[in-house]
């Protein structure tokens, strides 16, 4: 992978970070970092923002830009568009509906199959989250003060989620049916509503 490429996933995973940041983690000089995000910045990829620092000169901040999705998978934008669009057409708002559904059970049937030989909750979030990866959702599994977060840092049906939020509230169904026995699920930070990334909240249950 071209360090060009690196330092949009790290952008894209993490959200916003300065030169040295990057530089120590993909241990490159800070000028050649700069020098990378130079490039990106030309080609409009990403953004940044100085910020006052305690003392010295401001920190500059990196992040992506709209335009860099283009560098992530996007699942065939146009035709997936397309297709919803013939569905309405074709069967109506209900036939769509009842395609939402089927996809929302196949992904059920799936992930739970999956979940077999996971014991506990955050041995079900670690298979959720590689199956999400897998599906080109780039999610991650955090935890803080006993809640866990489940991150996905992309969206590869993005275009299909805004053409119908029905998806969108499909998906967030899917996750609270899959764990309905161990945490509550809400979703607190959505993409299509402009956050960087979609985060869910996952509590679990008192015993």
């Amino acid at each position: 992978m071209k360090t060009s490429d690196k330092i949009l996933q790290m952008l894209k995973t993490q959200g916003e970070l300065t030169a040295k940041v990057i530089a120590t983690e993909l241990e490159l000089t800070t000028m050649g970092v700069r020098q990378h995000l130079q490039s990106l910045e030309e080609s409009r990829d990403v953004i940044f923002e100085d910020r006052k620092a305690t003392r010295g000169r401001p920190t500059r901040y990196w992040s992506l830009t709209a335009k860099s999705n283009s560098h992530f998978s996007d699942r065939h934008e146009e035709l997936t568009v397309q297709l919803i669009d013939s569905v309405k057409t074709i069967f109506g708002d209900q036939g769509l509906e009842q395609l939402i559904t089927h996809r929302e059970q196949a992904s059920f049937k799936q992930y739970q199959a999956a979940f077999a030989d996971a014991a506990d909750l955050p041995a079900k979030l670690a298979v959720l989250a590689k199956l999400r990866t897998e599906e080109g959702y780039m999610a991650t599994v955090d935890m803080s003060d006993n809640v866990y977060w489940l991150l996905e840092n992309h969206c590869p049906i993005c275009a299909a989620a805004s053409s119908c939020l029905n998806f969108c509230r499909s998906e967030l169904q899917l996750f609270q049916s899959l764990l309905k026995e161990d945490a509550s699920v809400s979703r607190e930070e959505h993409i299509i509503e402009g956050a960087r990334r979609c985060a869910y909240k996952i509590v679990p249950l008192d015993d």
